[in-house]
C-alpha cells in the first residue's frame, strides 16, 4: 500500500511571521514563507502517524483536512514539538480510547510532568494519553497499513532528538550532530527531511552548509530542508540549492 508524508509545519520555534509580525528576510507575499512550527504526518491507508505536536497542530490538521490520528511519535521534549499535545483531546472523544504516544524516556517523562492531567484522572477529567517508550525498532498499524520504524538518538544542543526512519525516508527535524553521516541505515534513502535553521552556524541546529554536508554524505535521492528560520526566504534559497535539495513549505505532500 502506498504511503505519503505531509509536512504540516516547517518553521523554527518562532514560526514565520513571528508573533510580533516580523517576517525577517522572508517575502511576505510568498505563501511558502508562511511557516508554522515543525510537525509532520505519515499516512498509509487509514493509519495516520503524527510526528510531534507543535503549538500550531490544530491549525495544521484543520488546514490539511486531517480528521484522524492513529498514534503520535515525538522527536524530543522541547516546547515547539510537544506543547500542542492537549489539542488531541477531540480524538479521544471521537475514538473513546486513549491515544498512544511514543518517545524516548526523557521526552515521555517531560510530557507526563508537564501535562499530568492528560495521563491520569484529575477531578472529573479522564486520562486521554497512553505513553510508550521507544526502542530501536518498532511498527505502528495493522496488516498492509503497518509502518516500520528504525530510530536513533542524535545530538540536538544539550538534549537528544530521535531520528525516525520509515518507508525509505528519514525525518531529522532538530539536530546539530554531524556524526550521523556514519549511520549506515541513513544512507541512500529515497527521502531525507533535514534540519536547516539558518545560513549562519548555530549551536543546536544544522545550518545550510551543515545540511548540504549531510546530504552529500548520506546521498538520498532527495532532501527537503525543514525547521527554517525567518532568515531564510524560500525563493532566495531554492535558487542556490542543488537540483535534488529543496526547501519545505507548510502543506507539502510527498508520495513515499
Amino acid at each position: 500500500m502506498k504511503s505519503k508524508l505531509i509536512i504540516l509545519g516547517c518553521g523554527s520555534s518562532i514560526g514565520v511571521p513571528r508573533i510580533d509580525g516580523s517576517w525577517g528576510k522572508c517575502d511576505k507575499n510568498n505563501k511558502k514563507n508562511r511557516r508554522t512550527r515543525c510537525s509532520a504526518i505519515i499516512m498509509k491507508g487509514t493509519n495516520s502517524v503524527l510526528i510531534d505536536t507543535s503549538p500550531d497542530i490544530r491549525e495544521q490538521l484543520v488546514s490539511n483536512n486531517i480528521k484522524n490520528i492513529s498514534s503520535v511519535v515525538f522527536t524530543h521534549e522541547h516546547a515547539d514539538q510537544t506543547s500542542g499535545l492537549f489539542e488531541l483531546r477531540p480524538f479521544f472523544w471521537k475514538y473513546k480510547k486513549k491515544i498512544n504516544i511514543y518517545g524516548n524516556h526523557k521526552t515521555i517523562k517531560h510530557l507526563r510532568n508537564r501535562h499530568e492531567y492528560l495521563f491520569k484522572k484529575v477531578n472529573i477529567y479522564p486520562p486521554i494519553i497512553k505513553s510508550n517508550i521507544i526502542k530501536g525498532k518498532f511498527s505502528l498499524g495493522k496488516f498492509n497499513e503497518k509502518i516500520f520504524f528504525k530510530t536513533v538518538n542524535a545530538v540536538h544542543g544539550a538534549t537528544k532528538s530521535l531520528i525516525y526512519v520509515f518507508e525509505k525516508t528519514a525525518y531529522i527535524s532538530d539536530c546539530n550532530d554531524l556524526s550521523i553521516i556514519k549511520i549506515k541505515f541513513l544512507k541512500n534513502l529515497k527521502l531525507l527531511v533535514l534540519d536547516c535553521l539558518k545560513y549562519q552556524k548555530h549551536h543546536t541546529h544544522f545550518n545550510l552548509d551543515d545540511a548540504l554536508f549531510v546530504h552529500d554524505h548520506l546521498k538520498p535521492k532527495k532532501t527537503i530542508l525543514t525547521n527554517l528560520h525567518s532568515d531564510i526566504d524560500y525563493n532566495f534559497l531554492i535558487k542556490r540549492l542543488p537540483k535534488n535539495v529543496v526547501p519545505a513549505y507548510d502543506g507539502l505532500k510527498i508520495n513515499l
